[in-house]
């Protein structure tokens, strides 16, 4: 179902309301139609492989039921020691993450990919930013994981909420961690004639 009607040929391929809220701060329009593709860890695959066959993914399967429009598809996923965080399943999964992340670095790798059926265009790339989070006590971890905010977050926080006071410092993108590297992502529209903020100006 299109959720979004403001621009009928941009289409995002995600129902994830931090990457609908970048794309809307930079002033883009555009229709919302979630990906059917389940999020399976594949193991084997090399880190910024796993991220950009389920952008791929994504937005191809967006793509063939919206032929005729621009779709954006994105994967986002916590590595650490080289192994792919999900999304906790519950207090445990998510005490446990946090535990890992804590008081070291890791990184955060968001593919995304622009699809258009129509004109057989596939187009990806992907962006990692070196994430460092401060120690943490027990209590620390359980107070975090009580507000809820870990359970829908791949590694068990959100750095634009208040797992923000977690983090220490960064390297590279910030609004990659978040969700969508949106430097990458205008350069990606714009290099095909999708959308231009600026041309309003």
């Amino acid at each position: 179902m299109i959720e979004d009607t403001r621009n009928a040929d941009f289409v995002l391929a995600s129902a994830s309301p931090r990457r609908r809220q970048l794309l809307t701060q930079i002033g883009l329009s555009f229709q919302v139609v979630p990906s059917k593709i389940a999020e399976i860890n594949h193991g084997g695959m090399k880190p910024h492989v796993h991220a950009t066959h389920f952008a791929e993914a994504k937005s191809k399967e967006v793509a063939n039921r919206h032929p005729d429009k621009w779709v954006l598809g994105a994967d986002t996923i916590v590595v650490s020691d080289e192994e792919i965080l999900g999304k906790p399943a519950d207090f445990t999964e998510a005490s446990s993450m946090l535990s890992r992340l804590a008081g070291r670095s890791h990184r955060v790798i968001t593919a995304i990919c622009l699809v258009h059926s129509g004109m057989q265009v596939v187009e990806s790339e992907w962006v990692e930013t070196k994430v460092f989070m401060r120690s943490l006590s027990v209590e620390d971890i359980e107070g975090y994981i009580r507000t809820g905010e870990p359970m829908d977050k791949a590694g068990g926080y959100g750095i634009q909420g208040i797992g923000g006071c977690l983090i220490q410092r960064i390297e590279g993108s910030y609004s990659n961690v978040v969700g969508l590297p949106l430097c990458e992502t205008l350069e990606l529209l714009r290099r095909h004639g999708v959308v231009d903020p600026f041309s309003e100006y």
